[in-house]
């Protein structure tokens, strides 16, 4: 893997997939160095293709990249990737083998014929031009809510087709679409050892407590967080060996179902603003310069 740091670093960019068929515009080259300040969004973006290196994930979820990447394949048995037009099936072999098997798990609640599966990685990984912090490193996936009744859609119907809505009162409680299958899907997921955390809205984490009426301690990796009622965010921990990934500190101790109801409270009685507050300051653009070294050589790999 050190022998391909050195590679010229001369970008091929290949264009984005089309919507409906599978040619690749021509991208004019781009000299791209470690020290290259131009926004990485703009650099990884364009990439249609992976780096022909082994899988390797270097960096952290929301500040990295992604050598060697695999596809989802676009249909199996028990799933479907949606909106391929963005081209962001992407990942660690890792997770594709972990969103195929929770499939066949999903595939056995009542209603669901498997899951449709959102924005998993870009090819090369690295900051995307809109939608995520993370999903930089291939271990990040987005699973609809929206059951998988039909897995014959279209390219275009995957464009056009939306999930629905789990929450209520802001996300402080979950609505009339939530069904015991939810639940189910969310508890094989996070009983996985290959799962970091999972990421959904303060509701359901509060309404899956409730539920649970045996061992909790897989709560504890259901985290709440802003949004996430469309989908759920699982998030794979870095695979074993694979040196240069960094993974995210775990979550705390326990089953974190009083944290999730103090996030609920904040939403129905929300705190009284700080007045003394300064205003954040605005994030500036994540640079390949700001990236970890080995990026540079991801992107400039046939």
């Amino acid at each position: 893997m050190r022998k391909w740091l050195s590679v010229a670093l001369v970008l091929a960019l290949a264009g984005c997939v089309g919507s409906e068929k599978e040619d690749v515009a021509a991208v004019p080259k781009v000299s791209v160095s470690s020290s290259d300040q131009r926004p990485a969004k703009l650099l990884f973006g364009p990439v249609a293709t992976p780096s022909s290196h082994t899988p390797e994930s270097f960096g952290s979820y929301s500040k990295g990249c992604l050598a060697g990447a695999v596809a989802l394949p676009e249909s199996g048995p028990t799933w479907q990737a949606m909106r391929l037009s963005r081209n962001r099936n992407w990942g660690q072999p890792v997770l594709v083998d972990f969103l195929e098997d929770l499939s066949r798990k999903a595939a056995a609640q009542p209603g669901w014929n498997g899951i449709y599966i959102g924005d998993m990685s870009q090819p090369r990984g690295g900051p995307m031009s809109s939608g995520h912090a993370s999903h930089q490193i291939g271990l990040d996936a987005d699973i609809w809510m929206l059951p998988a009744t039909r897995l014959d859609l279209t390219r275009a119907e995957r464009e056009s087709l939306s999930s629905i809505s789990m929450r209520r009162a802001a996300g402080a409680y979950v609505n009339d679409n939530w069904t015991r299958a939810h639940h189910e899907i969310l508890k094989a997921a996070a009983s996985d050892p290959r799962v970091a955390r999972i990421f959904v809205f303060p509701g359901a984490k509060v309404q899956m407590c409730k539920d649970e009426k045996g061992d909790k301690s897989w709560l504890r990796k259901i985290r709440p967080w802003w949004g996430h009622h469309y989908h759920f965010h699982v998030r794979l921990n870095c695979p074993k060996g694979d040196s240069s990934c960094v993974d995210q500190a775990p979550p705390p101790p326990g089953d974190g179902c009083a944290d999730a109801q103090d996030w609920v409270n904040n939403i129905l009685n929300p705190p009284p603003p700080d007045p003394n507050a300064k205003p954040a300051k605005p994030k500036p653009p994540i640079t390949l310069a700001t990236l970890p070294a080995q990026c540079s050589a991801v992107l400039s790999s046939r």
